[in-house]
């Protein structure tokens, strides 16, 4: 057998073995950020219902509190709904100047922040 054999086996043998290696890395990796981004989404998730839930049981208190100030609980839900139907109409006049716009703003820039971000530690 050629010496020379041995050093080419043993080449082939690391270089599969870097790129199993390699495999392996690019999967834990890619395992550790979904795990981040599907345990950041449940608990999100779990906030957001949280606080709608917040706000729907202070709603129906703040109509029936209206309602018994109006005499009639009726009263204090159209009462509520009425003052969503404002508020729902002012978000769509002023919300693309105040809150779509500004809200685009941010996000770009926060993603431009990572994207650089990740070319600096990449070097």
């Amino acid at each position: 057998m050629n010496p020379n054999d041995s050093l080419i086996e043993m080449l082939f043998e690391k270089v599969e073995n870097y790129g199993i290696t390699t495999a392996e890395l690019f999967k834990l990796s890619f395992i550790d950020k979904f795990a981040d981004v599907v345990s950041s989404i449940a608990l999100k998730i779990a906030i957001y219902f949280s606080l709608i839930m917040f706000v729907l049981i202070i709603n129906i208190g703040i109509a029936l509190w209206v309602g018994d100030l109006l005499g009639k609980a009726y009263l204090g839900f159209f009462a509520m709904a009425i003052f969503y139907a404002l508020i729902a109409s002012i978000i769509s006049i002023f919300g693309r100047e105040y809150i779509k716009t500004p809200l685009s703003n941010i996000l770009i820039i926060k993603l431009l922040e990572t994207h650089s971000h990740e070319k600096r530690e990449s070097k």
